[in-house]
């Protein structure tokens, strides 16, 4: 009779041979090499980046405040207060622009050419005393709306003042050309409550009498010429 023997498995090869479940990352594991290209590349572009911070840093540090112009100037016209505003800028040797702390100096000084808004302040900029007035004697007219052109006069401005008494028509001759003077504009005032101005004009000294005169009485009527 023979005799049958059942074949023993062994343990150990049963688990080599069918692993359960996931197996899991150690320490061990390789990892990725950093190329010395890219890490030199990223650190100049470090450096490059805090290069051009402290540049910055340095730029605004080296600013100084100096005076520019709010709004437009014209020659001629007398730089006031609020035509200026501070302005910062980095120092060049190209440039002379007047501090601010220098404002004084600027303010009630005359324009010696159009100055835009905007514009750094020089002392070449302004001068003092009207150019407009240079060799001419300068006669204030109270002018009350009615007396000159609505669109308003400017420093500068070349004018026509007509003698305008107040008497009875009929006792003027109506063929009568009115006595005018020619004149520029030397300076201009804010209105007053009742809308009157006061124009300063630059007249010649043969006419200065006349035209006082006539201011005096209120008998001016102020004409803005055409250009040319």
């Amino acid at each position: 009779m023979a005799t049958t023997f059942a074949k023993k498995q062994t343990p150990g090869k049963s688990a080599a041979a069918a692993p359960a479940g996931p197996v899991p990352i150690t320490q061990d594991a390789p990892r990725r090499r950093r190329r010395p290209v890219v890490v030199g590349a990223g650190l100049a572009l470090a450096a490059a980046g805090a290069l051009v911070a402290v540049w910055q840093v340095n730029e605004a540090g080296n600013r100084v405040s100096v005076i520019a112009l709010a709004h437009d100037v014209r020659a001629g016209e007398t730089v006031e207060k609020s035509d200026l505003v501070p302005a910062q800028v980095a120092p060049d040797p190209a440039l002379d622009p007047v501090p601010v702390s220098r404002s004084g100096d600027i303010v009630g000084k005359t324009a010696v050419a159009d100055l835009p808004q905007g514009t750094l302040v020089t002392d070449a900029s302004v001068r003092a005393g009207s150019t407009v007035a240079r060799g001419r004697d300068t006669v204030g007219i109270l002018a009350k709306p009615g007396q000159l052109p609505g669109q308003g006069l400017r420093t500068g401005d070349t004018v026509s003042l007509v003698h305008t008494p107040q008497e009875d028509e009929s006792s003027r001759s109506a063929s009568k050309t009115p006595d005018s003077i020619d004149a520029k504009v030397a300076g201009v005032s804010a209105p007053d409550a009742n809308g009157a101005i006061v124009i300063d004009v630059a007249v010649s000294g043969t006419d200065s009498a006349a035209l006082a005169t006539w201011s005096a009485r209120g008998a001016v009527t102020i004409l803005l010429k055409a250009d040319g």
